[in-house]
């Protein structure tokens, strides 16, 4: 009996009330430094959900996960779109060291996406999950935090911001919103294992823009004068 109570003393799913140890969960590094140092030196927790919470798609969330993907598809492992609000920009994306061969994107009916989800969670091939999923239940959430579990991989949701107040059994929950100086500010809403309320601002500026480019078959006149692009990321695009 002691050695079971010492295991769940331990599991950073149990809030102790008290400054605890540092757990050593399964995680992968942001890409930002100043994020992780928010993040309690961890990062992405791998085995479970990660929720990103924004007014709008295109403040700069991919800048986000760029790191990840890029890291993940060059270690051979696929990462699964589901239902993102635009078509992404491969040539941004290439140009900026992702593996487009590790990329898949999935498109579903509103029945099938819960369902989807689960499977691409599961699949041992899986290192990431970027998932537009619209509405979900509690319920719902929890279905997806098993199959995280199941697959061991990083699972990261891009959900409206009024559900902050919902509740999520996501390991990490974060707010995000832009500034007028291109940057990225980053409200740790809840992550396990220790008290949520970190704040940071990313500079986002250093990162290549995926944004196209001003198209080729416009004069040239006209694509000397285009405005210049800010250097975040402003992405998914539309397609042609």
């Amino acid at each position: 009996m002691s050695e079971l109570l010492n295991t769940l003393i331990q599991d950073a799913r149990v809030w102790q009330g008290r400054p605890q140890h540092q757990s050593a969960l399964p995680a992968e590094p942001t890409g930002y430094q100043a994020l992780d140092n928010q993040l309690g030196g961890l990062g992405w927790p791998r085995g479970a959900l990660s929720e990103c919470l924004l007014d709008a798609p295109g403040i700069g969330e991919l800048q986000l996960v760029l790191p990840l993907m890029r890291r993940l598809g060059d270690a051979g492992k696929t990462v699964f779109w589901i239902n993102p609000p635009h078509t992404p920009y491969a040539p941004a994306l290439a140009r900026d060291g992702v593996n487009l061969d590790a990329l898949v994107i999935v498109h579903t009916r509103p029945a099938d996406t819960l369902w989807t989800l689960e499977n691409c969670l599961r699949s041992p091939v899986t290192g990431l999950v970027l998932a537009w999923p619209g509405t979900l239940a509690t319920r719902d959430l929890r279905r997806l935090q098993l199959a995280a579990e199941a697959g061991s991989n990083v699972c990261v949701l891009f959900r409206e911001r009024r559900l902050a107040e919902q509740n999520s059994p996501a390991a990490l929950r974060l707010e995000l919103a832009a500034d007028h100086r291109h940057r990225l500010n980053v409200h740790v809403l809840k992550r396990r294992g220790s008290w949520p309320g970190q704040r940071c601002a990313l500079d986002l500026g250093h990162r290549a823009n995926l944004a196209p480019a001003t198209p080729p078959t416009q004069p040239q006149a006209a694509r000397e004068n285009a405005p210049v692009r800010t250097p975040v990321l402003q992405g998914p695009w539309p397609g042609p």
